[in-house]
């Protein structure tokens, strides 16, 4: 690297005069050389002289035997005798008739036609390799003229010291140094090499072409000797527009910096232009950001680190924002190419190459939400599409043993499988999302925010996601977590949650969940409870201590059970029953205001009461039995008793059942049980019509009708004998009891005949909606009525505006029926509109 006064490096202050101090009593008094005395007369030609012909000598590079010492006295001499003004004129003539008859000749020696012509901005037929060799030549010349140039005005400025310390800083001139730079931009780089007024083109320019074209090469894989390039364009830094040397006018930013970056401007248009059409997304991501790369390094080893951060800008814009569209939308490469086959790197780069132009990544970020929404509806319509194939048939619900060998568990409905399979689809698109973001977009928070509410938009869309969710959940208590680490069904119950969070209908949720788990809890066909409670705890904290209240209660209330069920068997214990034979009962006592009962009872018609079945003697009397101790305890109480939702244990003796052991013990339920119940009290050969038994045990004709066939329709439980033997049970229909029945296991269960389908049909999901909505209409009212009674008086638009705030966590309000419960409240006097009021408002009455 060149040493010169670019970087404002000063001359070395070197001690060429050696000044005698003797130290007197209180004073420093310097005593000048013999010769510099005040009252010594000064022949300034002669002098000059002297002092040209070292100049000279030192421009030759012989200046070995001269004597600076002695240049020095001359100098001072005269800048000390007031002539310092005219060795400053006489300093600056010399170096500017060396520039013009000595230096800059041998510059424009190295200048070919075919440069002349490239500066002019004419075509020229020589080739690259004519061109580079050209430009070279011209380039060292440059070099070693300003390496002299600097070599010798450094030297010069020794000599010249005095000079610039007391006769440039009195006149405010530039240093001598200052000046020859100044003059070696005048009088090399700019004097124009013809006299023709129109033709102006100086040494710069041409300077300037060749440094471009060279770059040119570059970019385009020719070798350039980059050290000399780098040498130049020091130089153009180490020169400036004026003698105050301001960085802002350095040479290089103002003459070659604009023309280096419109012809940057130019080739990566073109550039851009060319990767669309020849290359894939993949490609151009990759050579875009090679070609940032590549600029940067051409700014620290060929250029100026003072243009990096223009350059970088002129790639970004040109290159990268102009295209940056439609390579995300190149069909068979772009953005959705890329995430349907996982191209991770590909994505990266991409995502780099769009934080560069667009802090928000806009044009990523679209691409990205079409195609998860677009993946998202396909899940919803394969799941539509497989829910509204008819189902295979299913004789049963369940049909598991309960000794040491187990039945063949019965395969899920198909619409429940269908129900299962959206949920796993949807994790299975959110695991591999997720992937993305972390892998290829740096878990870009504006990203995951555009994700999730892709998520949010997709599972919204598809009207049954609450329900289905709610299902997941089911099936993976009641056996899905089976087998699995404590960790694993965390790390299951996390992505669960994951999804509710998108769920804007969270009241639905609920309803569907607070169902299942009913059942769960009832059939005791929990895993773990474990498992319930850390399930629970997770929705607490992702929705709030609101949302699981009445399912606590749900715990709370089978606690409370297994204790009072354990001081009743005390209590029959102490009463010393005498009857050997007497059935022990479990009961669960339910809080009908925590128990979704309407929902898990079957469906009656609208207005008409739940018909009570009529228990067996023996079982009415220990029902009686518990009723009593119960009301002694909790008087006030009534309890109405669900027999849909109870199971029993019988012990069946079958007399013409093949092998010795004819009994079995048998899981039904307590509507099975009651029927059973009725064939002890028949002859052998006895039978009763469906009629007969629905007379005497009063249980709902479709919930016996399911359990009939259960018990004697369905091939492997055919405990009872049905005539005529068919699939459906008519009113007419006789039943005898099984005596041949046979069954490998001892104990097994016999689960009630469903349609083979746990999803509600439409009849029954407008019923919950309805319900919802019902539920709804309470939750907004006491919203309103909490909002007013803080606020006492608001305007409409900001009272709907805070009701749909804090019901938004819950779910999404319906502005109509918002409307409608402050009419509603209005109406009951809770609220009344201000008269006379723009915009409408309303007022709190206490």
């Amino acid at each position: 690297m060149i040493a010169g006064r670019g970087r404002k490096i000063r001359p070395p202050r070197r001690v060429l005069l050696h000044l005698l101090i003797t130290m007197l009593t209180t004073k420093a008094k310097i005593s000048l050389p013999q010769g510099l005395g005040t009252g010594d007369a000064v022949d300034f030609d002669s002098m000059w002289d002297v002092l040209a012909s070292s100049l000279r000598e030192i421009h030759t590079k012989n200046a070995s035997k001269l004597s600076f010492e002695e240049l020095y006295r001359n100098a001072y001499k005269l800048v000390l005798k007031k002539r310092g003004e005219t060795l400053y004129i006489r300093v600056k003539e010399f170096e500017e008739e060396w520039l013009a008859n000595e230096v800059q000749p041998r510059i424009i020696e190295e200048l070919s036609q075919t440069l002349l012509l490239a500066a002019s901005g004419s075509q020229t037929i020589a080739t690259a390799n004519e061109k580079r060799v050209a430009g070279e030549k011209l380039l060292r010349a440059l070099k070693q003229a300003w390496e002299d140039h600097n070599l010798c005005m450094n030297m010069t400025t020794d000599v010249l010291m005095y000079m610039d310390r007391v006769y440039c800083k009195d006149f405010r001139k530039p240093s001598i140094f200052t000046a020859s730079m100044g003059q070696f931009r005048d009088h090399v780089l700019r004097t124009p090499l013809s006299d023709n007024p129109d033709d102006r083109i100086s040494i710069a320019h041409v300077l300037n072409a060749v440094i471009l074209d060279q770059v040119q090469m570059d970019r385009e894989g020719d070798i350039v000797d980059k050290s000399l390039l780098k040498s130049c364009a020091y130089m153009l830094e180490g020169l400036y527009e004026t003698e105050d040397e301001d960085e802002s006018t350095k040479l290089y930013l103002t003459s070659f910096e604009p023309e280096f970056l419109r012809a940057s401007e130019e080739f990566y248009r073109i550039e851009g232009a060319k990767l669309l059409l020849e290359a894939d997304a993949g490609t151009f991501c990759k050579d875009a950001r090679k070609r940032v790369n590549d600029e940067e390094d051409r700014c620290r080893s060929t250029l100026s680190p003072l243009t990096l951060a223009k350059i970088k800008s002129v790639v970004e814009t040109e290159l990268i924002k102009r295209n940056l569209p439609e390579v995300i939308a190149l069909e068979g490469s772009g953005v959705k190419y890329m995430l349907d086959n996982e191209r991770l790197l590909e994505l990266e780069l991409m995502y780099e190459l769009s934080a560069r132009v667009d802090p928000k990544k806009e044009e990523l970020r679209k691409a990205v939400q079409a195609r998860i929404l677009e993946m998202g509806n396909d899940v919803n319509k394969a799941t539509a599409a497989a829910t509204q194939t008819p189902p295979k048939p299913s004789d049963q619900d369940g049909d598991k043993a309960e000794g040491d060998e187990k039945a063949p568990e019965k395969p899920v409905s198909q619409q429940t499988t269908a129900a299962i399979k959206w949920v796993d689809d949807v994790l299975q698109l959110k695991e591999r999302y997720d992937n993305v973001l972390t892998e290829a977009f740096k878990s870009d928070q504006g990203l995951q925010t555009a994700f999730s509410r892709s998520f949010t938009d997709f599972i919204n869309a598809f009207e049954r996601s609450s329900e289905y969710l709610s299902l997941f959940f089911d099936e993976n208590m009641k056996k899905g977590i089976k087998g699995k680490t404590e960790n694993e069904v965390d790390l299951l119950l996390d992505k669960g949650i994951t999804l509710l969070r998108y769920i804007q209908d969270k009241d639905m949720f609920e309803r569907y969940y607070k169902k299942h788990l009913s059942r769960r809890l009832l059939m005791k066909r929990s895993i773990s409870m474990d498992a319930e409670r850390q399930m629970i705890s997770k929705m607490k904290m992702e929705v709030g201590n609101t949302f699981t209240q009445r399912i606590e209660a749900m715990f709370k209330d089978m606690a409370v059970s297994a204790d009072l069920t354990s001081n009743y068997k005390r209590h029959v214990a102490e009463l010393g029953d005498p009857d050997p034979e007497r059935a022990e009962i479990e009961v669960n006592v339910l809080t009908s205001t925590m128990w979704p009962l309407e929902s898990m009872a079957p469906s009656y018609n609208e207005g008409e009461d739940r018909p009570r079945c009529i228990f067996p003697t023996q079982i009415e009397r220990i029902k009686q039995g518990f009723e009593k101790f119960y009301l002694d305890k909790h008087s006030g109480r009534q309890l109405t008793w669900q027999a849909n939702m109870g199971t029993a244990d019988l012990r069946a003796y079958f007399p013409k059942m093949k092998g010795l052991k004819k009994t079995r013990e048998i899981n039904v339920s307590t509507y099975a049980m009651v029927i059973l119940l009725l064939f002890n009290d028949l002859p052998p050969g006895g039978f009763m019509t469906t009629e007969e038994i629905q007379a005497q045990t009063n249980i709902p004709l479709n919930e016996l009708t399911r359990n009939l066939q259960s018990l004697g329709v369905a091939q492997k439980t055919r405990v009872l004998r049905k005539e005529p033997m068919s699939k459906d049970v008519k009113i007419d229909d006789k039943f005898y009891f099984n005596e041949t029945f046979y069954s490998q296991f001892q104990k097994f269960k016999i689960g009630v005949v469903t349609s083979g389908n746990k999803i509600e049909d439409s009849q029954e999901r407008s019923e919950t909606e309805k319900k919802n909505n019902d539920t709804r209409g309470g939750v907004i009212e006491a919203a309103v009525v909490r909002i007013m009674k803080q606020r006492k008086e608001l305007t409409h638009q900001k009272l709907m505006a805070e009701v749909i705030q804090q019901l938004t966590a819950r779910f999404m309000p319906d502005v109509n029926m918002v409307k409608k419960r402050i009419e509603s409240l209005i109406e009951r006097e809770y609220l009344e509109r201000i008269e006379d009021r723009e915009p409408a408002a309303y007022r709190y009455l206490a």
